[in-house]
């Protein structure tokens, strides 16, 4: 039999074995499609959230030991059974093409992933604790790098992202979503070491001779081996004990996640907060040709919410804020557009954070902004964010001519959105705001410099009219993330749904419904603390990432000294 390299592969000599030989294909096949759909029913709408390390579990199974291409096939495998269903809200109104492609793309990384944990096998052959751990950070590997590649990256899917319900979600408070990662990645790994011994137990491998059979056993290295296996007079409690560790850990792990401290509702001054869910006419591409209707709704609400807080049926908001594309139409070179944000504004007598697509500032430029409208005054150009990460192919289109040879759609896109150049922090009265707009949530370093810029309240300005309410919820889980991540209270305002706000302990508190029209309101405390994972930023993920290499480095290193079965 040959090695990964094409060279004859005898027997490990006196190699300790975890897993023994791989799954057969008719068995590792369907696990692979299976550890794609427990991730998938991980993340909202669905929400159970413990099918995710179950997931993870399934995959390092079928993978481990297997040939590096074969790896390869299986992680795609899962990542097509994840990614296709996962990602389905963007085929709503653009056709099958662009959710064809972005699936494939992101289950190629999932691909990476298989070869990889193919190529660690002799690393996690070597000790129980071993393969939990590379899981764990190979998972974290690919993830830092799906998550900015190519393009700036795509960091939906995370498994971080799938814990919102989670003990696991207080993590993020001390290293963000890759800590969260890596715990849920690890819980996988001690479940599959948990069963592979579980497996060992109930079915003991026969031992074979070195020169050929079970990859399981471990020859001697001058004498044949014995082919009788001895009979079994361990002690119950040692016999089993192999497989309940793991799984005892994995569960702690779990629970313990409930003993990390995280924020509480803030001890900072309080400030009442006012989100318009506008809703748009009619949900998708097309809402575009609507924009005086989607302005006018969130105008109408607001005002009417203006007489609900004279009647005093409502308390009066210090800060009113409106989603992503509540105004298309650029409302500082539109005097109508402005004129009606300042009524809206006027009558509620606070502050109001517009989502609005501005004009420029070159031709065929535009940018997707915030920017707050005061009463009596209107815009003020001081309190404008600009979005930093747009989407490539859906609002600026990388490579044009190029993506016109793939698909003449790309045209659909007239101007290309230009990114901003700093951080989201808006001072908005008594309140100092860390806004982000739309998919920017799903970015580490997009939320993270708005509270390291001074930001005491995070708000996820967004538009999910393109979409559906699966799209919505499980923007909604990165919020929740991101409120635990940095001790921050936190509200999403969409133009159709999911609103509300939440607590800096994730928690979810007045959620809108989907396609419809609200007005929440909620008084918040404010902090301007900082969590451990603020302070560190993005040295978890780096050290983490960094020994996914080191792990990748090892096992050529292993590969070189000796003489691997062949998987």
């Amino acid at each position: 039999m040959l090695d990964q390299d094409g060279t004859p592969a005898p027997t490990v000599i006196n190699a300790p074995v975890v897993a023994g030989r791989p799954l057969p294909l008719r068995v590792a096949v369907p696990l692979a499609i299976a550890a794609g759909l427990a991730l998938l029913v991980a993340f909202p709408p669905y929400g159970v959230w413990p099918l995710a390390p179950v997931g993870v579990a399934l995959l390092a199974a079928a993978a481990h030991r297997r040939r590096l291409r074969a790896g390869a096939g299986l992680g795609f495998l899962t990542g097509v059974a994840l990614f296709a269903p996962l990602l389905a809200w963007t085929n709503l109104h653009t056709g099958y093409l662009p959710w064809v492609l972005l699936s494939l793309l992101q289950a190629g990384y999932l691909a990476l992933l298989g070869a990889a944990t193919a190529w660690v096998s002799p690393l996690a052959d070597r000790s129980r604790w071993a393969w939990p751990a590379l899981t764990g950070l190979l998972w974290v590997g690919q993830e830092a790098l799906r998550d900015r590649t190519p393009f700036g990256g795509f960091p939906w899917g995370r498994l971080a992202f799938s814990q919102d319900d989670s003990p696991l979600l207080r993590l993020a408070a001390l290293g963000g979503a890759p800590l969260v990662t890596f715990a849920v990645a690890l819980v996988g790994g001690l479940l599959v070491t948990a069963a592979w011994h579980l497996w060992a137990t109930l079915r003991p491998t026969p031992l074979t001779n070195p020169t050929g059979g079970d990859a399981s056993a471990e020859p001697p290295t001058t004498e044949p081996a014995d082919t009788t296996q001895p009979a079994d007079t361990t002690e119950p409690a040692r016999r089993w004990s192999p497989a309940a560790v793991p799984a005892v850990v994995a569960v702690a792990l779990t629970v313990g996640g409930l003993l990390v401290p995280v924020a509480d509702a803030g001890s900072g001054a309080g400030v009442t907060v006012a989100i318009v869910q506008g809703n748009v006419p009619r949900l998708g591409l097309d809402f575009n040709a609507q924009r005086q209707a989607v302005l006018n709704n969130h105008v109408d609400a607001t005002i009417e919410l203006a007489g609900r807080v004279a009647a005093g049926q409502q308390r009066q908001p210090d800060l009113v804020v409106w989603p992503e594309n509540s105004s298309d139409i650029d409302p500082l070179r539109n005097p109508t557009a402005g004129a009606r944000i300042s009524q809206a504004a006027d009558a509620i007598g606070a502050p109001i954070l517009v989502g609005a697509v501005l004009l420029g500032p070159g031709p065929g430029e535009v940018r997707n902004a915030g920017i707050l409208w005061h009463p009596g005054t209107g815009a003020d150009l001081d309190q404008l964010y600009t979005k930093r990460h747009p989407v490539p192919f859906a609002e600026y289109v990388p490579l044009r001519d190029v993506a016109r040879m793939v698909s003449k759609q790309v045209d659909l896109i007239r101007n290309d959105f230009v990114p901003g150049s700093t951080p989201g922090v808006v001072r908005a009265g008594p309140a100092v705001l860390g806004d982000v707009i739309c998919f920017e949530v799903a970015y580490d370093e997009v939320v993270r410099d708005t509270v390291t810029g001074g930001a005491q309240l995070l708000v996820v300005q967004t538009n999910n009219a393109t979409f559906d309410v699966a799209e919505a919820r499980q923007q909604m889980a990165m919020v929740r993330l991101r409120a635990v991540e940095h001790g921050r209270p936190a509200l999403m305002a969409s133009t159709v749904g999911v609103s509300g706000f939440v607590a800096p302990d994730g928690r979810v508190s007045d959620a809108t419904g989907f396609n419809t029209r609200e007005v929440v309101v909620r008084q918040l405390r404010l902090d301007d603390g900082r969590t451990l994972a603020t302070r560190l930023g993005w040295w978890p993920e780096v050290a983490l990432a960094a020994l996914a290499a080191a792990a990748l480095v090892g096992a050529a290193v292993l590969r070189r000294r000796q003489r691997v079965m062949p998987g």
